[in-house]
């Protein structure tokens, strides 16, 4: 995976919510064809690099690029059309309660493109199928298990054939079972979809066994990137307070003192 292209890079870029610095400095590459985990304490700034990668929010300091586009960009149109090239599997799952599960993944491809209701049909089905609910459709949202919704938004998410998956929480609220289930998914459909993954996640030992590569993120800065072996590894006091869940060290969790 090193010698792969970067299909997202961050360079020495600053992210800020008004005059509030989330991440200073952040530099790194997302290689083509990996999974890589953003790993961090609650409110450390996991989720404001996903919003800095879809375009959410433009860099005050820095450059980003993705998919080989440099952020921010000139319209709304591009934008719109390199969001299609990025499925993102939301904390909520994001279904909508009045639409079945059928429904519920065949939405992206109603809004975005002409196929005929065979094909689309037969492509809903395939993603279903991939995330074992080729049975599912039926059903409506509210007749899922976590797990199961879970694996609808997932399906959903990947209906367009993204080359970019970024997962935000993805085994929030989920039991043992069905965080391992999604957990595989993650790293099957990447590898047999020849896609780019980036989870994040505060799921430390469950997530590094799938990850080729990781980004730590606390006290606003990027504080690891490099391998799981590495980090597993490493004797750096904060990394360890992270890692083996330590109340007392270097990342504090006062507001005032600069957590988010």
């Amino acid at each position: 995976m090193t010698n792969a292209p970067a299909a997202i890079a961050f360079d020495r870029v600053d992210l800020r919510r008004g005059s509030r610095l989330i991440v200073g400095g952040a530099s790194f590459e997302v290689r083509q064809g990996a999974v890589t985990a953003v790993l961090g304490p609650s409110g450390a700034g996991k989720s404001t690099l996903l919003y800095a990668i879809t375009g959410e929010l433009d860099p005050s300091a820095g450059r980003i690029e993705v998919l080989g586009k440099p952020l921010p960009l000139a319209s709304q149109r591009e934008l719109f059309a390199l969001r299609r090239r990025m499925g993102v599997l939301l904390q909520g799952n994001g279904l909508l309660t009045d639409l079945s599960v059928f429904e519920n993944v065949a939405l992206p491809l109603r809004m975005h493109t002409d196929l005929p209701e065979e094909v689309l049909a037969e492509l809903v089905v395939m993603k279903l199928s991939a995330v074992g609910l080729g049975e599912a459709g039926h059903l409506m949202p509210q007749q899922l298990s976590g797990g199961m919704a879970r694996r609808v938004a997932l399906a959903r998410a990947l209906v367009l054939d993204p080359p970019v998956m970024l997962y935000d929480e993805p085994l929030t609220g989920l039991d043992p079972i069905a965080c391992g289930v999604i957990l595989e998914l993650v790293r099957n459909l990447n590898d047999n979809l020849g896609m780019t993954s980036v989870v994040i996640t505060h799921h430390v030992r469950e997530t590094l066994d799938i990850a080729d590569h990781v980004i730590v993120v606390a006290n606003a800065k990027v504080v690891f990137d490099g391998s799981p072996e590495d980090l597993t590894d490493t004797s750096d006091p904060l990394l360890r307070q992270f890692l083996d869940g330590q109340p007392d060290g270097p990342i504090g969790f006062d507001y005032r003192k600069g957590q988010r």
